[in-house]
């Protein structure tokens, strides 16, 4: 069976990051070089229809699959060991304080009575998994363990996806913790190594933006906004009379009329930074903080044109564009003149491709 989240296999072969989005698959692949220096070996996307997936949920199977093999094919990777990841929606995570010194059978018992406590189903219907954080700061000889669990039937969506395309699903992650690693590696290029740095992290996708405020590896607060790049989308097809399919093709290859940055790509940029904006202030109600030091953009509509700059001036904050790859070397199966583009897109597989280091 797969086992969930974060730091629960040690499986030190080559792996396989694959993030099955709403609107894509994209696939990275990673390695060191002698020096220690990550490199990127592969990466690869491939898009799909709009219904395949709705709200984390498979709807078009076997179309997905077909997706994931393409995808698996185009990248080029000889790799089979695949990390993929879990909507945070499917997943309940609960942190829960334990006596240290436990062995790793106490712990799972302890863990499936304290679980019982916060699933709302039947444990034989879960896949549950732990990890010890470390020493509790509350209360000294006491560890932090984090406790994860989804149904059995998401996980087994993954493994099958996985199967499909002829990989072995060796961890099923969750999809904020993913990309919460691979940012870390960005906030240590900031001044000082990051520390103590408020870090907002905005994931444009198609139809949500998510956002995490991160200060030294940990989330202080999540939350999710309805609205994506699917929007700019269905402006463009309301302006220019387009079918929505024929909206995002045009999207994509930027065939769009001479008009479309004043007339549309400009008030979406607008309302993109408004959500942003309006985000941040629930953030500022919410806690006690009234600022961050960053903002980080990712996603497919991270890198329209304007978009960091209008964040900026909405919120005075300093915003940028993430680029996981930023700091490794180039493999040479990989176009790095592409990635400038869709780089931001693939900060969610890169933090399932790091699970290969840090397990």
């Amino acid at each position: 069976m797969i086992e969930l989240a974060s730091l629960f296999s040690r499986e030190p072969a080559p792996l396989l990051g694959v993030d099955v989005s709403m609107s894509s698959v994209k696939v990275v692949e990673l390695s060191r070089n002698r020096a220690g220096q990550m490199v990127l070996e592969r990466c690869a996307l491939e898009p799909l229809e709009r219904g395949w997936i709705t709200d984390g949920n498979i709807e078009k199977f076997d179309e997905v699959a077909d997706a994931v093999r393409r995808v698996v094919r185009k990248a080029g990777s000889k790799t089979k060991n695949a990390a993929f990841a879990l909507p945070a929606s499917s997943v309940i995570t609960k942190k829960i304080i334990l006596p240290g010194g436990l062995s790793e059978a106490e712990l799972e018992i302890q863990v499936e009575s304290e679980a019982n406590q916060y699933i709302p189903f039947s444990l034989d219907e879960v896949s549950l998994d732990f990890c010890v954080m470390g020493p509790s700061a509350a209360s000294a000889g006491d560890v932090e363990v984090l406790i994860a669990a989804s149904r059995k039937e998401k996980v087994q969506d993954r493994q099958g996806l996985a199967e499909a395309a002829g990989l072995k699903p060796v961890v099923v992650d969750i999809e904020p913790y993913a990309s919460r690693s691979a940012a870390a590696r960005l906030v240590e290029r900031l001044p000082g190594g990051g520390k103590d740095s408020l870090v907002a992290l905005f994931e444009v996708g198609a139809v949500a933006t998510s956002m995490q405020v991160i200060c030294n590896g940990e989330a202080l607060y999540e939350r999710d906004q309805a609205f994506g790049g699917a929007q700019l989308s269905q402006m463009i097809a309301r302006h220019y009379g387009f079918a929505l399919d024929e909206a995002e093709l045009k999207k994509r290859t930027s065939d769009l009329p001479e008009d479309y940055q004043n007339a549309v790509l400009g008030p979406f940029v607008s309302s993109m930074a408004q959500e942003i904006s309006r985000a941040l202030q629930f953030f500022f109600t919410s806690t006690p903080h009234n600022r961050v030091d960053h903002v980080f953009l990712a996603g497919g509509t991270a890198g329209v044109a304007g978009l960091t700059e209008e964040v900026t001036r909405q919120t005075t904050f300093a915003t940028q564009v993430v680029n996981p790859f930023d700091g490794m070397e180039m493999g040479s199966a990989v176009r790095a003149s592409k990635l400038t583009r869709e780089a931001p897109t693939y900060l969610t597989a890169t933090g399932l491709a790091l699970r290969r280091f840090y397990q």
